[in-house]
């Protein structure tokens, strides 16, 4: 009987710790970058949603946007999408699958990692992404942080 209730609180603690996690992940421990020429310095929620959904295909300054997607970690996208437009991946992979069969437009640019991501908005003017805010440096600028806004 012991052993059960070890296991069943040692569960629970685990549960609760990973739940504690998760809150403080989703609070929007990410920021969205840009390429320091993009000539944005500043980006509401709903033009960094409205890019990233397709609905508008530049930037404020007029800029072609390149929102770039991470594969991995895919807590980091789950997280993005969440809290941007409040939305689960699955709805995002259908919204998308109904817009590219419509011929309406296609998603963001996938990349395996934080760091394909980074190297991408260095080297593309147009570029965006959503990183963990631990991971900048100064080859990039913020134009969106979800904790001030």
């Amino acid at each position: 009987m012991k052993g059960k209730r070890g296991i069943h609180l040692i569960s629970s603690l685990l549960m609760l710790g990973w739940s504690i996690c998760s809150i403080c992940y989703a609070t929007g421990d990410f920021v969205v970058i840009a390429n320091l020429q993009a000539e944005v310095d500043k980006m509401s929620k709903d033009e960094v949603i409205n890019v990233y959904m397709g609905r508008n295909r530049r930037l404020p300054s007029g800029i072609k946007a390149l929102p770039i997607d991470l594969e991995n970690p895919l807590a980091e996208k789950a997280n993005f999408y969440n809290f941007m437009v409040n939305k689960e991946l699955a709805e995002i992979s259908s919204y998308w699958a109904r817009l590219m069969f419509s011929g309406q437009g296609s998603p963001p640019r996938q990349v395996m990692s934080v760091e394909q991501a980074l190297e991408i908005v260095i080297n593309e003017k147009g570029a965006i992404a959503y990183i963990d805010r631990r991971k900048i440096d100064k080859r990039v600028k913020i134009v969106f942080d979800p904790s001030k806004s």
